[in-house]
């Protein structure tokens, strides 16, 4: 089954054209990435597998003329791998925020976009954003089934008092005031990818999960479900993020709001925008560029970075007291992936757990590796995350499934 894979952000989308074989076996026959979507230029970098590289720069009005452009790409003569738009039998879409509607992958219907709407209160950059590329498709390619796939789904297993804040019950029943989490694409995909790596069963076992780049979340995931996650009502809670600051007291925020004179939106983009590393070490949001400052003996930078360490092996130790144990330890995405350094120094304070680190096999990037000894009783590995095989996978089964109908 060939699948188009979108993940469409305010101002660009990301995809993969994907020829899906089974659950396991695929091949990857385009990428690519559609940046400045309303503004005067836009641009489309393009990558069919064995092909050149195409980067055209264009007016993309609106996400509706971006699909297009990518449609155009995937058909073109020279860099495309389509000779028909027929070929493509589905589309999957990456969807931020399902609030409670929705526990798992859904089709695209009228009903799932209406919901969807009502659901971007909870993630206005986002949701928008993605309904704009479901409608999108709709006019381009109408009678081509769509599934969404949710950032929070995977947490929908969280406990009550797991996910609940100790505000009062009204704002939960009023406005679902709770935490959702979210990266759930990815924590699903590594814990399960992980589990089969090291050998364990994921039916009966307990796995953190460490997904960590420019957004970071951390997963506690017990016999295949989370049971916990640092992210809550929004992507800012938890971790030291790139522009994001992570946990906060809350009043920190009124009182910097009553001293600043700031408005809400205001002191939100204080929190979302203006914080985290970029805040936190003037000098980047960018953890390639806090490494390379932190050798040259920036002192903000160091401390921004240690920062990071210690609230990564904080909630690792959280999670492994709330699971009573920990079987595997996963570190994925952009940081957690290439960062070798910082994978060192979060592990060199696991040995209570019974880590035994292997430095030697710490050394490589972006390659599946177990970074434990043999003898390790807590076993750490590099998982490679993958959310769009994870969003092709869903959108196959389900477009399967409702053919057999």
């Amino acid at each position: 089954m060939i699948i188009l894979v979108l993940n469409c952000g305010s101002s660009s989308l990301k995809y993969q054209l994907l020829d899906m074989k089974n659950e396991e076996v695929y091949d990857l026959l385009a990428k690519g990435l559609v940046e400045r979507i309303g503004m005067e230029v836009g641009c489309l970098k393009h990558q069919a597998e064995g092909k050149e590289k195409l980067v055209k720069e264009m007016p993309i009005e609106d996400h509706t003329v971006g699909i297009k452009a990518v449609l155009d790409a995937l058909l073109d003569k020279e860099y495309g791998v389509l000779s028909t738009l027929e070929d493509i039998e589905a589309v999957g879409h990456r969807v931020v925020h399902g609030a409670e509607e929705f526990v798992c992958s859904q089709l695209i219907t009228d009903e799932v976009v209406a919901q969807l709407e009502k659901c971007s209160v909870f993630a206005p950059l986002h949701n928008p954003a993605n309904i704009l590329g479901i409608k999108a498709v709709s006019a381009v390619l109408p009678t081509v089934p769509q599934v969404g796939v949710f950032d929070t789904a995977f947490h929908q297993t969280m406990p009550a008092y797991a996910y609940m804040y100790a505000l009062p019950y009204e704002y939960y029943d009023k406005y679902r005031i709770r935490r959702y989490g979210f990266h759930g694409t990815s924590h699903k995909y590594v814990s399960a990818k992980g589990a089969k790596f090291a050998g364990l069963e994921l039916g009966y076992s307990k796995i953190i999960t460490c997904h960590l780049g420019n957004g970071s979340s951390i997963a506690a995931v017990v016999n295949g479900k989370s049971i916990d996650t640092t992210m809550g009502f929004t992507p800012l809670e938890g971790l030291i993020m790139g522009t994001r600051c992570g946990n906060v007291d809350p009043d920190v925020v009124t009182y910097l709001q009553e001293k600043e004179g700031l408005s809400p939106s205001e002191m939100s983009k204080v929190l979302n925008k203006k914080s985290g590393f970029l805040g936190m070490s003037c000098v980047s949001s960018d953890a390639r560029d806090l490494n390379d400052a932190a050798n040259e003996g920036n002192a903000k930078a160091k401390l921004t970075l240690k920062k990071l360490t210690y609230d990564i092996t904080k909630f690792i130790g959280a999670y492994a007291a709330a699971m009573n144990g920990v079987d595997l330890i996963v570190f994925t995405g952009g940081i957690g992936e290439n960062n070798s350094r910082l994978r060192r120094r979060v592990c060199e304070n696991l040995t209570y757990l019974g880590v035994k680190f292997d430095y030697d096999a710490n050394t490589v990037r972006g390659v599946d590796t177990m970074l434990t000894l043999p003898d390790s009783k807590v076993k750490v590995a590099l998982i490679t995350t993958n959310e769009e095989l994870m969003i092709a996978r869903d959108t196959m089964e389900i477009v399967l499934n409702e053919e057999q109908l």
